[in-house]
């Protein structure tokens, strides 16, 4: 009976996984990410939950209590709600965008042939953090767009703690969708759970009526929600109503625990 010597497999066949050198060039990495970057654009929900819903929702509240201040705003109404609204755009990309991109990978079995195809073990959670703050990048930009003719983009009184505070907070809740949608069954999981998480956020701690006039305990529930942390992180540096120090560190370690989580949790 004849046999056959087989083969070695050349790195990067599916089956294998390479070593050393080879496995880590960062090539691959690169078109991973250029990939996942491609797919972005066309996927409908993403279009949808981070470009046009945080635009729609800042022309209707931003224009829901006129533009001065008052007892409940201490600043420009439209400009408290312009502020506020970069933080729904990295909810959403957090808590709908990415675990419902990632579950659906999961549940097709994609995970798995990246593995197999020999990309680094980082390389996922990597591409998904690019794929997370580019979308939040884009759409920040396309929101100020959009405010600026209608509004105005209020006066930027601390720049340095704003783009730290937007940072931080995108990178907390990008690697919170990438650890939701590496541990959530399926795609639709994904998207009932991140719905549930995103809406109570959005109403209570962003793009609802202000602080001063909801309840003690509405405030209490507000006050202990990430997204809020991060709104005000972002909002009280911006329309200099505070130096946002406290709300910077705790973001800081959000981050830093969140990153840890999903780089554990989605390595290849």
């Amino acid at each position: 009976m004849a046999t056959t010597t087989p083969t070695t497999p050349t790195p990067g066949t599916a089956g294998t996984r390479p070593s050393g050198r080879a496995g880590r060039h960062p090539s691959a990495t690169r078109r991973l990410v250029a990939a996942e970057l491609r797919l972005l654009r066309r996927d409908p929900l993403t279009l949808t939950f981070v470009f046009v819903f945080p635009v729609i929702s800042m022309l209707i509240i931003g224009g829901s209590f006129g533009t001065t201040p008052d007892d409940a705003f201490p600043v420009n109404p439209a400009h408290w709600y312009v502020a506020s609204y970069f933080s729904v755009v990295i909810g959403a990309t957090g808590l709908i965008m990415l675990p419902v991109h990632i579950a659906s990978y999961r549940e097709r079995g994609v995970l798995r042939r990246f593995a197999a195809a020999g990309f680094p073990r980082w390389s996922f959670a990597l591409a998904e953090l690019v794929l997370g703050l580019t979308a939040v990048a884009t759409s920040g930009v396309v929101l100020l767009a959009v405010a600026a003719p209608v509004y105005g983009i209020p006066a930027v009184d601390d720049p340095v703690r704003v783009v730290l505070g937007v940072l931080l907070g995108a990178v907390t809740f990008v690697s919170l969708g990438v650890l939701l949608g590496s541990v959530l069954p399926s795609a639709r999981a994904a998207q009932a759970v991140g719905m549930l998480l995103f809406f109570p956020s959005f109403l209570l701690g962003v793009g609802g009526p202000p602080p001063a006039v909801m309840s003690s305990t509405l405030r209490s529930i507000s006050d202990v929600l990430p997204l809020k942390v991060v709104t005000d992180a972002v909002r009280e540096p911006w329309l200099g109503l505070d130096g946002g120090t406290g709300g910077l560190v705790v973001v800081g370690v959000l981050a830093v625990l969140t990153t840890a989580l999903a780089a554990r949790r989605t390595a290849l």
